[in-house]
């Protein structure tokens, strides 16, 4: 078993869910089964496979991520995604949020605003990708998964861990999604910067044209950018974001199908409940039922 792996092991508890260790933004995940095609909704992070694989889905093309390949999500991101246990042992990875202060900082140590410079205003790197996991990377994955053994370490050393993965990233195969998204300009930029508004203010009433306005584009260019980035309209990122917000409100805090489908900007609950049962497969009730057998 490889050091990965086995950290993993002892740290991801929650079959078929993630948990949160004592670091705020990293995360560990398993399962054990095999899970068929469903939407996900992965935030800006650096995603490690330690075991297994998955397979994510998004505008006709498709990525995997397994113990080779690490992956990058550059902006909120909902995506199809499917999992794959190993033969003889759980899918088991975490999830590291990308800190977009440490980021710029990083970029700035490592003089690398030549190649930031070098991404156009028409460059639209798709906001997700895999890049190959290769020893640096994994033996900072490994540093990181020791210290969070300790409340001591990862208090103290863990932040450097997280930074040194942050470096690792940017020596890699999607740093460019990365240098497009610390520009501050340029049309990859000022569309995250929507989704970050976006991702915040989800139960609002949001249409196109407030969007293309807050990007500071025409409404046609700020959509042409928008699916290049997300591989989705506008509109139908925003469906998928206030669907998704919906879930985490009925699985995580055991909330109403009808309260939360209002807490995410729904007027009609029987609007929320078809749009609902067609992007997960399942009713909002089913959903419920199957979080209360859990």
């Amino acid at each position: 078993m490889n050091a990965l792996v086995d950290l993993l092991s002892d740290m991801a508890t929650l079959d078929g869910g993630a948990v949160e260790s004592c670091l705020k933004g990293v995360r560990f995940f398993k399962d054990s089964k095999p899970v068929r095609r469903r939407p996900m909704l992965y935030n800006p992070g650096i995603c490690i496979v330690a075991s297994g694989y998955k397979i994510g889905h998004l505008g006709g093309r498709s990525f995997r991520y397994d113990a080779d390949n690490y992956l990058v999500t550059s902006v909120a991101m909902p995506f199809e995604s499917e999992t794959h246990p190993g033969e003889d042992e759980p899918l088991l990875g975490m999830f590291i949020d990308i800190d977009m202060t440490q980021l710029v900082d990083l970029i700035s140590q490592m003089e690398l605003q030549t190649e930031v410079a070098k991404v156009t205003a028409n460059d639209f790197p798709l906001g997700v990708g895999p890049s190959v996991m290769n020893a640096d990377m994994k033996d900072a994955a490994v540093k990181l998964l020791k210290a969070l053994r300790s409340e001591r370490e990862a208090k103290i050393l863990a932040p450097g861990f997280v930074r040194e993965i942050y470096y690792r990233a940017l020596c890699g195969g999607q740093a460019q999604v990365l240098y497009s998204l610390v520009k501050g300009s340029g049309s990859f930029a000022q569309v995250a910067r929507v989704i970050n508004m976006m991702e915040g203010e989800y139960s609002k009433k949001l249409d196109v044209e407030q969007l293309a306005e807050a990007a500071n584009m025409s409404v046609s260019a700020f959509h042409k950018a928008f699916k290049e980035v997300t591989a989705d309209s506008p509109l139908q990122y925003l469906k998928k974001i206030r669907l998704a917000r919906a879930k985490d409100l009925m699985v995580q805090q055991n909330m109403k199908a009808y309260l939360a489908a209002d807490q995410v900007g729904y007027e009609s609950p029987s609007q929320f409940s078809r749009e609902f049962k067609r992007y997960f497969g399942r009713s909002p009730a089913e959903i419920m039922r199957e979080t209360r057998s859990a």
